[in-house]
Formats: structure tokens, C-alpha cells, sequence
């Protein structure tokens, strides 16, 4: 047998790290498992003894087969693998090298899963079982790792029960002293295959068995539930520790309330008071939150949209005394920006400079996000010249955002100045400043600088991708250049880039914006041979165009078309067709697409509704009109200009002035400003009744609001005063309409000639 004394020796000299077996255990293991050294025989060779000269690497040793090997029936029943009548030393040998020489090499010469199909799950766990509490001792916890993640990969693919295999770790404690880091790396292991509840029951058995866990590890399998939101499981872990150990240290308390603060436990208000009561229990068992604890509340307050409380906290931090850091400053700052109240925002980076706490990257970055955003390009500029007279370069996002500002504000020449005073600087410009400068450029429609970019962007070794294409494409679409837009299209099937649905729409809709609706109708065809199906905004775009061709009945098919491949029409669509009907007078197709719709259980919206009621009201249905109007604002829509204009002209056309005239004060009272064309409708109503002073009167008003007659005003006044018989003065409103430059229509003269007769 082995010396102890000789063992830990060779140990020392060979990892620095100390461990022992019991020794009773220890001779268990290698009396029943014999082995010879006879220096001349080169048989099976085994790391066995330790001899102080040589190396233990390279120190072997031989088996003599001819000894009795058999591990005795009462030794199994001990181990509690099972009994059998003879038992060679199979793994054993591989046990006791891998003691010697604590070597990863030697240990994987052979893996658990060969050794289970080779030897049997008794011999194998047995066997590998000691090799894990011999790293343990060691100190080599990788190791550990590795071992435990073998077998637990093994126990599944065989289909055991997990749940023995702590029992089993354990009964191996005759052999080899337990180690709490074996059962601290199996919670691990368990965890990180999201094996929660096996990893939990390996920290109550190791409490059942009187293992001593650390708080670290306790810690780990704490913030895997949390982030695996086992609510039940994370409490009860955290009541476990508290009540018997081991105790929790600031970092569990921060666990716990990081979980309550990203709300996974239900409402809000209630997450945020459950994670002030852990605050307050750390500050009752008189521990110290950490700058990360008080970050965590913070962020809790601004994540359940209640900044303003997360400022207060932090005031009352401050007089306290308290360590805040930037993210505590900046959790509040991106809170207020979210919510667009950038001067709240400004307020708390002020505060954040003044209370000594540098701002970083981050808090410019959103500051200049926000502010450009908001069209204040100017603003943004500031603040990347303070971010950069404060020592901190600026990021490509901080540019990004800014560049992305000025180009929509249409100073794509100020940015673009910028931009090649970046690449002098040593920033590497990417695909979404390229796409920036070429959208940018594309909706200018200097379609050649966006194209010069593209190329420029190959050159520079960046492949442009589908945003790249899909913004080029768009700016010759909306051009009318369709010829272009189908050579970079088929440019992009060429070089293999990867074509999708709003690529498509954007040719589609050029073709419809053209009225080709046949190569809108052959490119859909083709597109959809590469796997590209037609979506909601590419129908829309082709029914519009019937529509307005006057051809609802084919854009109908399409609905009908749609339906049949699964996709459920929008408002969009209904509206679409519902519109396109009312223009052809065929006011029974719309109402029956407004039935329709409704079944669906599409909920119409004003377009909807205006539409419905313009076409009512042109047949004169007046009742029918205004229950759908009322219907409307009864669901907490706003009717706009349009709708009130509809109804108002509606109401003219029967000579219901005084439901008109209502109508217009309530419009005017909710701040609905009318235009010329509803002034032109109340002229013409009271023209139709002769009311020729209420009409003068609204001229007037329609000139104090600058909105000059047009000649649908004009020519409703003539046609009054016809029907009164005074030629003079409807001869003056003719001549006052020339005088200023409006032209008479046939209507005019029509009137005119009409009433002269």
C-alpha cells in the first residue's frame, strides 16, 4: 500500500495543491485492487507508485494479472453498486494514475460513455466518481467540470435517473473524503443545461447531508432561476439560505432585486414594492448596498416608466451620502429620453456633472440621439463637441445619429462633410452610414450620388446589403426610373444578394405609381418563383391603382385572392376598396364590404367612415350618413377635415342649413380648421336657398382667414344671385372672380348662360 506521507509529497511537487483521502477508504481502494512492480516486465503500464526521483508523469509501472483482483461482494454492497461474483480491476488502475499524476490527459483515455457501455453505470460511476472527488481535493475544479458534464451527458443519452446521481457521489464517501465543491460544480453543471430543479435538489440534498455549500455557488444557482423566472424556486432558495445558510451577501440581495425590477412576477407596482422591501432588509441587517444594488432599483423605477421616482430616490441617495455611479445617472437619463421629455433629461445630466460623476459615452449618446431625433441637429453637435472636449471620442453611433439628423433635415452636404472628415480620423464608416447618405440622397433624388456611393461603399470592401438595394431602389421607383430600378434588381439576383418582401413592394409599387399594373401583376408572378409571397402592403399598393382606374371589381378579386392564401386584410385594404367603390357609385358593394369587414372583426377607422359618409351623403341618405358619423365619435375617433366637410356638404345639398351650420361651429370649437372647400359647401347650401347675406358673410370670413374663393365659390354666388334675378350683381361676381385671376369653368359659363336665358 501506499504511503500517505509519499502521496502527499508527489502531490505538492506536482500541482502545489493539497488534498488527502481518508486512509481507511484509501486502503480499501488499493489493497482490493493489487498491482506488482517488476521492473522487468513491459506489460500494461500504470501510473501507480510514487518514487521521489523520477517524474510522476513518466513513472510506470506493472500489472500482474495473476493476483486476485476481485473487489469482495460486502465492499459493493457498501459502495451501493450492486454484488457480483468476480470483478477485475477495469477502471481502477486509470483511478489511481490519474491520483498520482492528476492529469486531465490521463483521465480522458477513456470517457464516460465508453466506460458505461464497456463496464456497466455501477463500475463507470464508481470509478469516475472518485477521479471527481480526487480533482476536488485538488483543487482542479475545471476538471471537476468537465467529468460531471460528461456524465450528466451520458445519463441522458442512456436515459438514467438523474436525480441518484447525487446519492451516488455520496455513498463514495467511504473512499474519498467528500469535497462541497464537487456538489457546488454538479449545481453548476445542472444549471447551465437549464436542469433547475435537478440542480436546486443537489442544494438541498447537500444541506440533508451536512455538506457546507459556498455562497458563491449558492449565488449562481440563485440568478440561473431568476433568469430562468422560476418565482416559486427562486424564493424558496433565498429563504433556504437565509434560515440555514449559506447567509446571503449583497450580491444575492442584488439577485433577488434585479429580479423583481425587470417585472417577472406580474404587475409592476407590485414587483417595484417587493424589490424595496429586500433594500430595506439589507439596510436592517446593516448591509451596505453596492453602487450595482441601488443601480438595480433605479433601473427597476424607469423600466415601469416611473422616472420621476427613480430621481427622487436618487436625491434622497445623495443626501445620505451614498456611492452612485453613471449608469445610476444614466438609467433615468434614457428613461426621460424614452419617453421624448429630453429637458428632463437634461436636467439629470446636469445634475450628474454636478455631483461629480463624469458623464460617459453612453450619456452623450443618448442625449444626441434624442436631440436629433427631435430634428435638433444643432443641439446634437453641441453635445459631441462637449463629449469630445471631455476626452471621450466620440462612437460611430453618436455620429451616426447625428449624420442620420442632418440628412433628413436636408443637410446632406453639412453631413457629408462630416462624414469624410470621419474616414480622415480613423472611423471605419459601415452599411448603415453608407445606407444614411444614399437614402438621404435618394429621397433629394440625386439618384447619381447615391449611386456613386454604392460603388464607392464596394470598393471600401463592404458588400451592400438588401437595406443598401432596397433604398436605391426606391429612389428610382419614386423617380419613375423603372428601367434602372429592374437592372439593380436583377444587379441583386446576380451577385446573390438576399431579395425579400419589402424589396419587392417597393418595385411593385413603382409599377403601380407608373399605372403598368400588368408588370406589377408579371413581377409578383415572378417574385414569388423565388419564394417571396405577396404581403398586405404590396396588394394594397395594386388594389389602389385599380381603384383609382376605376376597376374596384378586379382589385376585389385580389381581396378574395388574398383570403385564399391565408392572409387576413387590414384596414388598409378594406378602406382601399371600400373608397374605390364609393367613387364608382356603387354604394351597395361598399356597405357590403363595411358588413364584411366588421364581421371579420376589423375595426374600421376614419378613412373608413369619411369615405362611407361622403358616398351617403352624395345619394342624399343624410340619416344613414349621420348615424355612421355619430357611430364614429361614439368609438373615440376624431373626425378630421374631410369627414366634417362630408357630412356639412351633405347636409347643404337638402338644405339642412341649420344641422350644417352646427356641425361647423362643433368642427371650429375642437380646433378642426375648416378650408376652402368647406366654406365653398356652406356658400353654396345658402345660395340654394337664396340666403344670399349668410353667403357674403362667409366670403368675408373665408377672406380674414386668407383662404381666397375658388372657382366653385365663386360660381355657387353667381348662381344665387341668378336665381334671385339680379344679372348685375351675379355679372359683378363674374368680373371680381376675372379680376383676380381665377379662371371660370364650364360650370361658370354654363350657370351663366343658363339663367341669362
Amino acid at each position: 500500500m501506499v504511503e500517505l506521507g509519499l502521496l502527499r509529497r508527489g502531490v505538492s511537487l506536482r500541482k502545489k495543491c493539497f488534498f488527502r483521502l481518508k486512509s481507511t477508504a484509501l486502503a480499501s481502494v488499493f489493497d482490493e485492487h493489487t498491482f506488482d512492480w517488476n521492473p522487468n516486465l513491459d506489460t500494461r503500464k500504470y501510473t501507480f507508485e510514487w518514487n521521489p526521483n523520477l517524474d510522476p508523469r513518466k513513472h510506470t509501472f506493472d500489472w500482474n494479472p495473476n493476483l486476485d483482483t476481485r473487489l469482495g461482494d460486502e465492499n459493493r454492497a457498501e459502495l451501493g453498486l450492486g454484488v457480483v461474483e468476480t470483478l477485475t480491476p477495469k477502471l481502477f488502475p486509470l483511478v489511481a494514475r490519474v491520483f498520482h499524476s492528476l492529469s486531465w490527459k490521463v483521465a480522458r483515455e477513456i470517457t464516460f460513455n465508453d466506460a458505461v457501455e464497456k463496464y456497466g453505470l455501477s463500475h463507470s460511476i464508481e470509478a469516475f466518481g472518485i477521479m471527481v472527488h480526487i480533482f476536488s481535493l485538488a483543487g482542479m475544479h475545471r476538471e471537476v467540470h468537465g467529468l460531471l458534464r460528461e456524465i450528466i451527458c451520458s445519463y441522458d443519452a442512456f436515459n438514467y435517473d438523474r436525480y441518484k446521481l447525487f446519492p451516488t457521489l455520496i455513498s463514495l464517501s467511504n473512499r474519498v473524503e467528500i469535497s462541497a465543491a464537487v456538489f457546488e460544480v454538479l449545481m453548476k453543471v445542472f444549471a447551465s443545461f437549464s436542469m433547475l430543479e435537478h440542480a436546486l435538489d443537489v442544494f438541498f440534498q447537500a444541506k440533508d447531508s451536512g455538506i457546507e455549500l459556498n455562497v458563491l455557488s449558492c449565488n449562481f444557482l440563485l440568478k440561473c432561476m431568476a433568469n430562468g423566472n422560476r418565482i416559486g424556486s427562486v424564493r424558496s432558495l433565498f429563504d433556504e439560505m437565509k434560515s440555514s445558510g449559506p447567509s446571503p451577501n449583497v450580491y444575492t440581495y442584488t439577485i433577488l432585486m434585479d429580479f423583481y425590477c425587470k417585472g417577472k412576477t406580474g404587475r409592476w407596482d407590485e414587483n417595484i414594492d417587493q424589490a424595496y422591501e429586500i433594500l430595506e432588509e439589507m439596510w436592517t441587517c446593516g448591509m451596505v448596498p453596492t453602487t450595482v444594488t441601488y443601480g438595480t432599483y433605479i433601473h427597476g423605477l424607469c423600466r415601469s416608466g416611473h422616472p420621476e421616482s427613480a430621481l427622487s430616490f436618487l436625491y434622497d441617495l445623495r443626501r445620505r451620502n451614498q456611492e452612485l455611479n453613471s449608469n445610476c445617472y444614466n438609467f433615468i437619463i434614457y428613461s426621460f429620453y424614452r419617453k421624448g421629455e429630453l429637458d428632463e433629461a437634461m436636467k439629470v445630466f446636469e445634475l450628474m456633472k454636478s455631483n461629480g460623476v463624469p458623464p460617459d459615452a453612453y450619456s452623450y449618446n443618448v442625449l444626441i440621439d434624442g436631440f436629433c431625433k427631435k430634428g435638433n441637429f444643432l443641439k446634437g453637435l453641441r453635445f459631441l463637441e462637449e463629449m469630445e472636449a471631455d476626452g471621450i471620442r466620440p462612437s460611430l453611433v453618436s455620429c451616426t445619429a447625428l449624420l442620420d439628423a442632418l440628412c433628413k433635415s436636408n443637410q446632406i452636404e453639412i453631413a457629408m462633410a462630416m462624414f469624410r472628415k470621419l474616414g480622415s480620423s480613423g472611423y471605419e464608416s459601415d452599411q448603415t452610414l453608407y445606407n444614411i447618405f444614399i437614402d438621404g440622397y435618394c429621397k433629394l433624388g440625386d439618384l447619381d450620388a447615391a449611386e456613386k456611393l454604392l460603388e464607392e461603399m464596394t470598393q471600401n470592401g463592404l458588400v451592400p446589403d438588401v437595406i443598401n438595394y432596397t433604398s436605391l431602389l426606391w429612389g428610382f421607383c419614386k423617380a419613375g426610373c423603372l428601367d434602372k430600378a429592374s437592372k439593380l434588381f436583377q444587379l441583386m439576383q446576380d451577385v446573390g444578394a438576399p431579395l425579400n418582401t419589402v424589396t419587392c413592394t417597393v418595385i411593385v409599387h413603382g409599377y403601380c405609381k407608373e399605372g403598368l399594373i400588368d408588370e406589377a401583376f408579371m413581377f409578383m408572378e415572378k417574385m414569388q418563383v423565388h419564394g417571396i409571397v405577396p404581403n398586405l402592403y404590396m396588394y394594397n399598393s395594386v388594389m389602389d391603382r385599380l381603384c383609382k382606374e376605376m376597376k374596384s371589381e378586379k382589385a376585389k378579386e385580389l381581396l378574395l385572392l388574398m383570403l385564399k392564401s391565408g392572409l387576413v386584410p387590414d384596414v388598409v385594404i378594406y378602406s382601399t376598396l371600400i373608397d374605390g367603390f364609393v367613387k364608382q357609385e356603387n354604394l351597395k358593394e361598399a356597405l357590403q364590404l363595411y358588413a364584411r369587414m366588421i364581421k371579420d372583426g376589423v375595426e374600421p377607422n376614419v378613412i373608413t367612415y369619411t369615405s362611407l359618409i361622403d358616398g351617403l351623403c352624395d345619394t342624399c341618405r343624410m340619416y344613414a350618413a349621420w348615424s355612421l358619423f355619430k357611430e364614429m365619435t361614439g368609438k373615440g375617433l376624431i373626425p378630421d377635415n374631410i369627414s366634417y366637410t362630408a357630412i356639412i356638404a351633405g347636409f347643404c345639398r337638402i338644405g339642412k342649413m341649420k344641422e350644417a351650420w352646427e356641425l361647423f361651429n362643433i368642427m371650429m370649437e375642437r380646433g378642426i380648421l375648416p378650408d376652402v372647400v368647406t366654406y365653398s359647401c356652406l356658400v353654396d347650401g345658402y345660395c340654394n336657398l337664396s340666403q344670399m347675406n349668410n353667403a357674403r358673410i362667409l366670403i368675408k370670413e373665408m377672406e380674414q382667414r386668407n383662404l381666397a374663393p375658388n372657382v366653385v365659390t365663386y360660381t355657387s354666388l353667381i348662381a344665387g344671385y341668378q336665381k334671385l334675378g339680379d344679372q348685375v350683381k351675379a355679372r359683378g361676381i363674374f368680373d371680381e372672380m376675372m379680376e383676380r385671376g381665377i379662371l371660370p369653368d364650364d360650370i361658370t359659363y354654363l350657370v351663366l348662360a343658363t339663367n341669362a336665358g
